[in-house]
């Protein structure tokens, strides 16, 4: 991500969640988005970020107790697996920061960031390499390619349509994603 910032952009400084290089208070705000999960210790992490942040703790995360949506359920279940076993719980959030405000994200249908449920209108996105590759949850697990031939035929041949035809026509989707807001009180 840093090698396609472009030039003249904001000095970027390398570190890790755990041991943020600056002081307490140093921002209004702490952002973290679809990154938690990926920290070694993401309770560490979530305390640095109320240290540096002198307003709020902002994080974009998804909610390993939703159900997931068509990819997970018919194609990738071991995903939600997978995903299950690293995301944080709502809960675990709260146990770490304190009172938190926990707000749905619907994704829109033609959401244009690359994360996994990005794509819940468009499946033939994850028959695209380049699309898998930038999602990191197909790298942890087995099996890939021939659960993407049968989504691809389940495509050609109309099934995936007639399945979800529920969702075709909406604009937006509750697929879990969350907006988890900690106010620090001063």
């Amino acid at each position: 991500m840093i090698k396609q910032r472009k030039v003249n952009s904001a000095e970027v400084i390398c570190a890790k969640a755990e041991n943020l290089p600056f002081a307490d208070n140093a921002f209004d705000v702490a952002l973290a988005i679809l990154s938690v999960h990926h920290w070694f210790d993401w309770e560490d992490g979530l305390r640095e970020m109320r240290r540096v942040a002198r307003d709020k703790v902002v994080i974009l995360t998804w909610n390993p107790t939703h159900e997931g949506f068509w990819l997970v359920r018919d194609y990738f279940p071991d995903i939600l697996d997978c995903d299950r076993s690293i995301f944080p719980t709502i809960p675990a959030f709260e146990r770490v920061l304190g009172k938190i405000d926990v707000q749905k994200v619907p994704i829109p249908h033609d959401c244009l960031d690359g994360f996994l449920g990005a794509y819940w209108r468009r499946p033939s996105a994850y028959l695209d390499p380049e699309v898998r590759s930038a999602i990191s949850t197909f790298a942890r697990i087995d099996n890939v390619a021939s659960r993407r031939d049968r989504l691809r035929s389940d495509i050609e041949n109309g099934l995936w349509a007639r399945k979800n035809a529920d969702i075709l026509d909406i604009e937006q989707l509750d697929i879990g994603y969350r907006l988890i807001i900690h106010q620090i009180e001063n």
